[in-house]
């Protein structure tokens, strides 16, 4: 039995996902931003026949606050963590510019993961894996956009950059890790049912459980014991090269810097 983080996890693939640690036995902690959803999900969670724990967590990722509170709630349950899945996204809003003044797009697929996962080193176990829900959709990063300081309404745009400086991120972070740790960025696959996707692309979508499926897989399976530092394609069925930029050593670490600078 091993215990596993995930972020937002009251619908869509991240649902999915814990339904599935659950069914496997294993300790769940889960993040939703709706005490609402997150107690039917609760609800939900305890009529599977599992005997692992469930805890829930409330925070809305587009506040820094908030992230930060949620690490430290997180470390105050002095629980060892097996596993973190960054599953939390955002794609389109009506107003992506915060009372902060930064962009939501880049602080929930991106600062949220590097923040709550950075604060929670200390609590990762021996061989924890953490995973980082990216995606086929990456465009270079535009630093001013994640920092704040220039904005943007063209939402694809933002969440692909966000999504890139997320993968960045992800294979800095296994340099930062101890082997046997994994950090690992997963594209579950293009175009799922999530709710997001229905609403920035107007379609329906494919099955949930393929993602799901990966992201557990991500989390559990030997295919992924020596994945550190990679970034796997659900699209392809295989690890493959992201954008060429996370390639360039340089533009990673401006990108990192610049995560780092917005809550450091």
């Amino acid at each position: 039995m091993k215990t596993f983080l995930i972020t937002g996890a009251t619908d869509g693939i991240g649902f999915e996902t814990v339904k599935r640690l659950r069914y496997a036995g294993h300790n769940v902690l889960f993040h939703g931003r709706s005490e609402e959803k997150i107690a039917r999900v609760q609800a939900t969670l305890m009529t599977i026949p599992s005997q692992g724990s469930v805890s829930s967590f409330c925070a809305d990722l587009t506040n820094l606050r908030d992230i930060r509170d949620l690490a430290e709630k997180i470390l105050q349950t002095g629980t060892q963590i097996d596993g973190v899945l960054n599953n939390a996204g955002v794609l389109k809003l009506k107003n992506p510019v915060t009372a902060q003044g930064l962009d939501a797009r880049f602080l929930v697929n991106t600062i949220a993961p590097a923040l709550l996962t950075e604060t929670l080193v200390p609590v990762l176990s021996t061989h924890a894996r953490v995973v980082n829900v990216s995606s086929a959709a990456q465009a270079p990063v535009n630093i001013s956009l994640l920092i704040g300081e220039t904005s943007t309404r063209d939402d694809f745009q933002a969440y692909a950059q966000s999504k890139l400086a997320l993968t960045m991120w992800s294979q800095w972070l296994a340099t930062q890790l101890v082997p046997p740790q994994v950090s690992v960025a997963v594209n579950p696959g293009s175009l799922l049912a999530s709710k997001m996707v229905k609403e920035g692309f107007g379609v329906s979508g494919n099955d949930l459980s393929i993602g799901a499926a990966i992201l557990e897989a991500a989390l559990t399976s030997t295919k992924f014991e020596h994945s550190s530092g990679k970034y796997f394609d659900n699209d392809s069925q295989q690890f493959t090269a992201p954008h060429g930029d996370s390639a360039c050593e340089r533009k990673v670490a401006a990108v990192v810097d610049a995560i780092h600078g917005v809550y450091r």
